[in-house]
């Protein structure tokens, strides 16, 4: 047994080598080159988002569609792990994670703001800054915050893991729940390609989280200090971070991940609590009852919006970039989900990720949110010149301003960016720990070692991507390898349906088998 740890835990140079030159060579050109980077980056994210913009939208209504049958029929049952397996967490630990792992900091920044954005440039021809524009703002914030992305979030993990607790094949990775497609190809090179690509998209889209996360923790951190914002407390921000979710990687998910997820959960209640209590609850409810019915009538409408006559360019600008941008961080969060979801079954998975995910990111917009467009349509805040001249940094520092107590509320709303964010590198550092390692069973943890050099090299691209640019280019480059991930997700249902349909079939014949004897004697 111990041998065979040993030999799981190693590190597979076969996927690491390919993974560490795959991000080399798109990163380094990107950063070195940062105007050529960008136009061949930009280019290449038109072409995706022009000729494949309804195949994004398409693939989002598929996915929702596909998990909730899924759910509902005979095979939602079904149990990840034998009889013996246990679930390894708490629920609320383990839907703790799986929210904390998904979302990161990006919601505490969006939830604030992205209601503005909408109030500005509405979709269906309102008129900017009407009450119309208004109601679509704050549901289209439910909306690209909801049901699809958790669906594009929890597709991924249930193939993945089925393969490793039920036909307990080693491998924490994707190119291993492909195998009921791809077959032996999936121990050949055509699976390391696609891991590869995985861990670039992991290291790219965290990478940039992280690069777009510090200079806003220093804006308000300078502001709460007095003191000038500078490079030198970027890297003191960057320094603390890497601290934290080093240290939770390195304890790994019961004493590390999990806690630091648990702690996540609490502020973030206690912080949306505060403003719900402080600003003008009845008008928070209203938005929110309001622009969540809005969204529930309007979802197939909104799902498949691509305005062929009106030209507006909306779902590309929001809608497909959001889409693309979650497709392209569903390996990690399957990967990581699936490792953590030991001993449930297919249908508590659906419904943690869809209902339980999926409330989560509507209470931040219908607290934050509905706080922000308060301020905006009362004339309390002109939220949108500040986001003009200042930018999200600006725009949330001067919204926390308006809250009773703003020192305080500004410290505590850092300690959450910091353990948001951290929930999010920890998670993925473990996952490219994972990946990264020779035939790792779902009932162990990757070395040690191989988590702090994730930790490391995931702090090292944020470095560079803070101090040379290439912010935008790596996050939009990252987001069209989200395109071929389309495929790979069809790729997953397809081994997940063949395994079921195959193993069921085994399970009902034996049952048939066990009749007729029975009846015989």
């Amino acid at each position: 047994m111990n041998t065979s740890q040993k030999r799981g835990d190693s590190l597979d140079l076969r996927v690491f080598i390919p993974s560490v030159f795959v991000i080399v060579a798109l990163m380094v050109p990107l950063i070195i080159f940062p105007d050529s980077g960008t136009k061949v980056v930009n280019a290449a994210f038109a072409f995706a988002t022009n000729q494949f913009g309804w195949l994004y939208l398409a693939a989002g209504l598929s996915v929702v569609v596909f998990l909730i049958g899924l759910a509902v029929s005979r095979f939602g049952n079904v149990r990840l792990g034998g009889p013996e397996d246990k679930p390894e967490f708490s629920y609320f630990s383990w839907v703790a994670m799986i929210f904390a792992g998904g979302i990161g900091i990006a919601i505490v920044n969006w939830a604030w703001v992205e209601p503005i954005y909408y109030l500005k440039g509405p979709p269906f021809g309102a008129k900017p800054f009407s009450n119309e524009a208004a109601e679509w703002a704050l549901t289209y914030g439910q909306f690209h915050w909801g049901l699809t992305p958790w669906a594009f979030y929890c597709l991924p993990a249930i193939p993945i893991a089925y393969s490793m607790y039920v036909h307990k094949r080693p491998g924490v990775r994707l190119s291993v729940a492909s195998r009921g497609v791809l077959g032996r190809h999936a121990d050949g090179w055509w699976g390391v390609l696609l891991d590869s690509v995985v861990v670039f998209g992991i290291v790219g889209g965290v990478g940039t989280s992280l690069g777009l996360a510090v200079p806003l923790v220093s804006r308000l951190t300078s502001g709460l200090l007095g003191i000038e914002p500078s490079f030198a407390l970027d890297m003191g921000v960057l320094v603390v971070w890497t601290a934290m979710f080093a240290g939770s990687v390195w304890f790994g998910l019961a004493k590390g991940i999990k806690i630091l997820s648990d702690i996540n959960i609490f502020l973030a209640a206690l912080l949306l609590g505060f403003v719900f209590i402080a600003g003008n609850t009845v008008f928070m409810m209203d938005a929110w009852v309001n622009s969540f019915g809005k969204m529930l009538f309007n979802f197939v409408r909104m799902s498949t919006w691509t305005d062929p006559f009106g030209g507006s360019s909306f779902y590309k600008d929001w809608t497909v970039f959001y889409w693309a941008w979650w497709i392209a961080y569903a390996p990690m969060m399957g990967l990581f989900v699936a490792r953590i979801s030991r001993g449930r079954t297919i249908r508590e998975l659906i419904i943690a990720e869809l209902v339980f995910g999926s409330l989560g990111c509507w209470m931040f917009f219908a607290v934050w949110g509905g706080y922000a467009m308060q301020l905006q349509t009362s004339h309390v805040l002109d939220i949108a010149s500040i986001l003009q001249n200042d930018g999200i940094p600006g725009a949330v520092q001067a919204i926390l301003q308006t809250l009773p107590m703003p020192g305080v509320v500004t410290a505590l709303f850092i300690l959450l960016c910091f353990i948001f964010l951290a929930t999010t590198l920890d998670s993925s550092a473990y996952v490219l720990a994972s990946v990264t390692s020779t035939k790792l069973s779902g009932y162990e943890e990757p070395k040690r070692s191989l988590r702090l050099i994730w930790a490391f090299l995931i702090a090292g691209v944020g470095v560079a991507l803070i101090k040379l640019g290439g912010l935008k280019q790596v996050q939009t480059s990252t987001i069209v390898v989200a395109l071929p991930m389309i495929p790979v997700l069809v790729i997953l249902s397809c081994s997940l349906m063949r395994w079921l349909r195959r193993d069921f079939r085994k399970e009902t014949e034996l049952v048939l088998e066990n009749v007729e004897d029975r009846d015989t004697h």
